[in-house]
This record gives C-alpha cells, structure tokens and sequence, in this order.
C-alpha cells in the first residue's frame, strides 16, 4: 500500500469514527420533549405548520444546528430555492456562513418531505468531501428522533460512505466529484432534481486558467446537463465564498449577468439568483450580516488579526493576489478630474497580433502635476475590431474630441495593419479618430514595465473610482498584481499603462513649455544692418 493510500485510510478511519460521535450527539439532542401519545393526526397537523415557513421547520427539526437564530440571509437563500422549482441560484456566502448547512442539508430535506426531491446530486471537491457532506443527511434520518417522531424512519439502503443512500419512498442522495460524468445518470426512471456544487475551487484549479475554464464548462455542461428537461423540478445551486477571480461562483456569476439581461431584452423573467454576502457591511461599522451570531467588536478583532487580503478573499469575497512588484496597498481610487484640467491626456494600446490568446489593451490616462490617473481601460481577449468600436464609442459618448488627446497604438510590426482596423470603424462611424502607431522602439519589456513601481509606490498612480468594479479595471489590477519575472502571466495590461505613462511624461512636459514670440523691436536690434 503507498504512502498516499495509507493517509487516504487513516482519513477515512477518522470520518468513519467523527460520523459515530455525530450521530451519538443528533439521538441526545432530538428526543427531549417528544410527546410518545402524540396520534398521527396530531403529528401532522404540528409538522405542517411548521412547514408554512422554512426557518420555523429548520430550527424546530435541527436545534443541534440552530443554536442561534438563523439570519436573514439563511431565510432569503431559502426563499429562492423553495420557491422557484426550477432555478440557478448562487449562494456566495462568507466563510463560517453555514451556507452548507442550509444548502446540503436543510433546504433539500425540506424539499424532500414536501414532496418537491426525488433524486439530490452533490458534487464536493474531493470524493471524501462530498460523502461527509452527504453523510449529515443520513445521519438525520436515521438519527435524529425528532424528524423520524413527526415523519416516520425514512432511510432504506445505501451507505453515504458509498456515496449513494435511498429512502424508503424511493428518494436518492448521491454525491461524485467534478471530472466524473454524471451525464446519463438516472435512478430508474427519476434524473437528478437538486444538484448542488458545495466549495469544489482549488489553489491549484483558481491558479490556472484553463483548469478552471475546464470545472465551468463540466458544472454548466455535465452537470446541469443531467437535469430532465422540461421536468417539473430543477434546482441547480453552487455555494462558496468568491476568493477568486477564478473560482466556479465567480465565473457562473458573470455569465447570470448576460443570461439575465438577455432574458430581460426579451421580456423573460429570470430565474438565475445571485446572493452576495460579506461577513461584514462595511469596515467601518464592522456591523454583521449575522448579528445574531456574531458582533461588529467580534469582526473588528478578526480583521485587525488576519492579514488583509485574506480577510478580503474569505469573508468579503473582494480578490485579492498577493503582489511581487506592485503591491495591493499601492492600489488606490479617486473621483477622475474635468478633462480639461490635465496637463495631458493619452490613449495608449498594446494590440496583440491574435484574435485569442494574448490579451487587447487600451488605456486612457491623465497626468496632473505628480499624479498620473487611470481614467479608463480596456483588457478583454477579443479582437482588433472589438477595441477600435469601444475607443470611438468611449470618444463619442464623452465628446474626446473637443480636448488635446493624444492616440497611440503599438505597432512596430504591424502599422498600417493596425491603423487601418481603427480608420475601418471610423468609416462606419462617418468621423476618425487621429490614432497613429507610436514607432518608437521598445526594448526590455520587464524592465519597462518594472520602472512604474517607484511611481506606484510614491502614491502617484490613481485609478478612476467609477471604474472600480469594472471587469476591464480588474483584469488590469490582476495583471499587475501578477506580474513579476518568469510568472507567465498576462501583462498586455501593464505593458499598455507604462507606455500611456511615458507618453504623458512627454506631453505634460511640452504643453507646460510656453510658446516663446520675438517682438518685432528685438528682431531689429539683433540686426544691425537691416538698413
């Protein structure tokens, strides 16, 4: 047996032993103040009151979990869920939310004794994740005395160690991993109605691009795609909290945002649901999403002692990436100026020669003074095309060409190439844009791009505060966080805003030089002979 399978054990062991003393604690804590005489009539009449609402059922079924009082966005979650049977909800929930206790645990139980479950999928991040998952079902049905005295010994066969367990009215609990295919997957004549991604993200997946594109595309296309289309019930629910820009929420919330607006441009109403919540409302306040639980004293202390950008990833879901050159706390927002009151004004782009791939990107910065201000951006992987619409486009909407602006695009390969592209939109447009490509040459990308960090570090680069949440502005920020020697990592970005950079520099220099005239009277006097 190798190393890896002896600690697979020894894991397994452990689960298999910490599942005992669960289940041990569940019998203790369900059976006080059971009434044995209750009649059947009785029994059901009491459940189904408690049935009205999900918070109620929860906490009267489950008081081992419900210690405290559940939060408003516990009831919101569940809201979502139990009354929408056919929805795509995303459950992005601080750590230490208990957003897999309500996900995994309560609200499919409860859909499940209200005859709205047939067949849960719960995919986890490892197999052994996924069964101990799982196993908090189990263990509630054959357990808890107080679920089993108002509905009756539910569980039949099957095993959560398998992964697999049935009830006694046919109801199955399954759980797998991303990578195993669940297409096809039918229990008799039932497909899965709940399927729920809980915490499936990676260090290792997040880090790579391609792995990550690779769990979207399993979740959106393999998973989901076990749904019985047109079926009455199709609950699809992925829980975790957002750290990074790669993680499974963050990439399905994105697309819910352009599957939403095209279903509003249709006039159809969206059943994709995003709820965000951050441990705390504000860093101000520190005022808690759970009050209930937990004290703005309390989260304070936990901010104050936790490095920042963790705190950020795990309980405010804001992604943060440790920078190597240029370092979060250098990146600073404020409100842009009048256009007019810069000392210069640069568009500057660094267009890669493929449609896929190596990243547009086009910067529009100011320079006033010492400051250098990031007014807008542009890094998407799309085409030529795709930059020159959105330059003329941002040109017209702020009426650019009424100020001095310079416009430059890299292209010590490809000129005319690219200039063209930008005259083509312009043509459609019926006006033109002055971009010319900056001939300079350029050498030593690394060390170009490094030299912004003395500015950075002085506080002298601003980024636009309307931009903020913007998917360009991020992508910029993250290519710099990322860039160091040898990381692989994009930085069309950050190779754009250095030459916007030194492109100011010059400009600010020349417009601050006033024009020198020579009055007529002193032209004559350095000339003596001018009889």
């Amino acid at each position: 047996m190798s190393a890896t399978d002896v600690k697979l054990t020894k894991v397994y062991e452990k689960m298999l032993r910490d599942y005992d003393e669960h289940c041990k604690s569940i019998h203790q804590s369900t059976g006080s103040g059971l009434n044995p005489n209750e009649t059947p009539t009785e029994r059901r009449k009491q459940r189904l009151e408690w049935e009205k609402d999900y918070i109620t059922w929860f906490e009267e079924m489950f008081p081992h979990y419900a210690k405290v009082k559940c939060a408003w966005f516990h009831k919101r979650l569940a809201d979502l869920i139990i009354n929408n049977p056919v929805c795509d909800v995303l459950a992005e929930i601080y750590r230490s939310g208990a957003k897999s206790v309500h996900i995994d645990l309560g609200i499919p139980l409860y859909l499940y004794v209200t005859d709205q479950l047939h067949f849960m999928l719960l995919f986890g991040q490892t197999d052994l994740k996924a069964k101990k998952l799982i196993s908090d079902i189990q263990s509630e049905l054959v357990y808890n005395q107080k679920f089993i005295h108002y509905y009756g010994k539910k569980f039949k066969f099957g095993d959560w160690s398998d992964g697999d367990f049935t009830t006694t009215d046919g109801a199955k609990f399954m759980t797998s991993t991303p990578g195993q295919s669940p297409r096809g997957l039918r229990e008799g004549t039932s497909r899965p109605d709940y399927i729920v991604f809980d915490d499936v993200d990676t260090r290792q997946r997040v880090n790579n691009d391609d792995l990550s594109k690779k769990l979207f595309d399993f979740a959106w296309e393999d998973a989901r795609g076990t749904f019985d289309e047109g079926s009455q019930y199709r609950r699809f629910v992925v829980a975790n909290n957002n750290f990074h820009k790669n993680t499974l929420i963050n990439q399905l919330k994105e697309e819910f945002k352009l599957i939403t607006l095209r279903l509003k441009q249709a006039g159809i109403k969206s059943t994709f649901f995003h709820l965000h919540v951050p441990a705390v409302k504000d860093l101000t306040t520190f005022e808690p999403n759970w009050p209930e639980k937990t004290t703005a004293a309390y989260w304070k202390e936990k901010y104050l002692s936790t490095p920042y950008r963790s705190f950020m990833r795990e309980y405010m879901h804001v992604h943060i990436v440790e920078g190597t050159i240029f370092k979060n706390e250098w990146i600073q927002y404020k409100p842009r100026l009048q256009f007019r009151s810069y000392d210069a004004l640069v568009f500057y782009g660094d267009l890669s020669y493929k449609d896929a791939g190596d990243y547009k990107a086009m910067i529009f910065a100011g320079k006033t003074g010492r400051e250098f201000h990031v007014l807008n951006s542009f890094v998407r992987q799309t085409s030529k095309y795709n930059v020159a619409r959105w330059l003329y486009e941002y040109v017209q909407d702020n009426n650019l060409l009424n100020y001095n602006i310079s416009y430059f695009i890299e292209g010590l390969f490809a000129q005319d190439e690219f200039v063209s592209d930008f005259d083509a939109v312009g043509d459609e447009m019926g006006w033109h844009i002055p971009v010319v490509a900056d001939e300079k040459t350029k050498s030593g990308k690394f060390d170009r791009i490094e030299s912004m960090q003395g500015y950075f570090q002085r506080g002298n680069i601003w980024f636009n505060e309307k931009n903020k949440d913007s998917t360009d502005n991020q992508e910029l920020i993250n290519q710099l966080l990322a860039f160091s020697k040898g990381s692989g990592a994009h930085d069309d970005g950050p190779d754009a805003l250095q030459s916007a950079i030194s492109k100011l520099n010059v400009a600010a220099t020349h417009n601050k030089i006033p024009p020198r005239t020579t009055s007529r009277k002193e032209l004559q006097n350095r000339n003596p002979n001018r009889f």
